[in-house]
């Protein structure tokens, strides 16, 4: 990454999505967590600001073996949100690229949620319970997929029209059974994965709901004050498992509930990035596995740079000039 300097490339979202897969993003996460676990790249906690009705974000991290680092920053509202990625050049310090990146997140979000049940849920696991129905639910089933032959796919919502909308768009995306649940309950019993991607301040699934030995993948509910399993799912559980240590004792309320501020509880908590390296530890099948994705800014730069390496190399994306530093201006007192 020498030589005569590049251009910036701002990268749009659509662009972002024809250049990386949920698929692609499954391969890229497990270069860029297993780099983590070798201390060859640091993610960055993320910094968080809540305001009346929303809150700003930035997630920061590093692969200087690469020579890539970068920041996702954003700001959501009941209004709406919007997220960008800046991409930089760690020799140099150069501004590679700003990625829209509403559309990374997503795969990024649910390339976690599929290694994570790559790893640690059963390599003959045919059937998935999703808990929530929103912007990111398709894509989390989709990873899923991917790493898993999957027959059966149950969906629960607590609006019943956004629920059979959704069952509609599962069933034209995907080759499995999908069925429309009308209880909690009814989606979660028996599944051997149990996805939850809501934003709910209050938990609602309990422990003896589940199934025993299951994985639940918690992938919503990352503000503080949010959970969505109860003290009794943790309680049964026999492996923790995140994307991010520090992220999670700072945003996941379900784990600080459980493991309080004592060090020596939290090493109870492997990160995803050493079960890459080391393996999973054995499951016990009548004990849950809990795996709480919270967001890392290493998965956001993993996928970054597999799109920005990809445009680049293709000559896709708006190329702007580097920008140039201007001298600052004034005015006296009483001028």
């Amino acid at each position: 990454m020498s030589g005569a300097s590049p251009p910036l490339l701002w990268l749009t979202e659509a662009q972002v999505a024809a250049l990386v897969e949920v698929n692609d993003a499954l391969e890229a996460l497990r270069v860029g967590l297993a780099e983590e676990a070798d201390g060859a790249a640091k993610a960055i906690d993320k910094a968080l600001g809540t305001f009346p009705g929303g809150a700003l974000h930035a997630l920061g991290s590093m692969m200087p073996r690469r020579g890539y680092g970068g920041y996702k920053t954003w700001a959501h509202t009941t209004g709406g949100a919007t997220a960008i990625f800046s991409l930089f050049d760690l020799a140099n310090g150069r501004l590679l690229s700003v990625l829209e990146a509403a559309t990374l997140g997503q795969i990024r979000t649910s390339a976690v949620s599929g290694l994570g049940a790559d790893l640690l849920s059963s390599p003959d696991a045919d059937e998935v319970a999703l808990v929530g129905t929103g912007a990111q639910a398709l894509t989390q089933i989709a990873a899923i997929a991917a790493v898993r032959p999957l027959k059966r796919l149950r969906v629960f919502s607590r609006t019943p029209d956004k629920r059979a909308a959704f069952v509609g768009k599962a069933r034209a995306a995907f080759g499995f059974e999908v069925a429309d649940c009308g209880t909690l309950e009814e989606a979660v019993a028996g599944a051997p994965i149990v996805t939850l991607i809501t934003r709910t301040v209050e938990p609602f699934l309990e422990a003896d709901m589940l199934a025993p030995g299951a994985l639940i993948i918690a992938a919503g509910a990352i503000l503080p004050a949010n959970a969505e399993c109860k003290p009794d799912v943790l309680a049964r559980s026999g492996r923790f498992v995140v994307d991010s240590i520090g992220n999670a004792q700072s945003s996941s309320r379900e784990l600080r509930e459980h493991f309080g501020t004592d060090p020596g509880a939290w090493s109870q908590v492997r990160t995803l990035g050493t079960v890459i390296r080391d393996g999973a530890d054995a499951p016990d099948d009548t004990r849950f596995t809990f795996f709480k994705p919270t967001g890392m800014g290493l998965s956001d730069l993993s996928v970054a740079i597999m799109a920005y390496e990809r445009a680049r190399d293709a000559d896709i994306g708006l190329a702007i000039d580097q920008p140039v530093r201007a001298a600052p201006r004034w005015r006296a007192a009483g001028a």
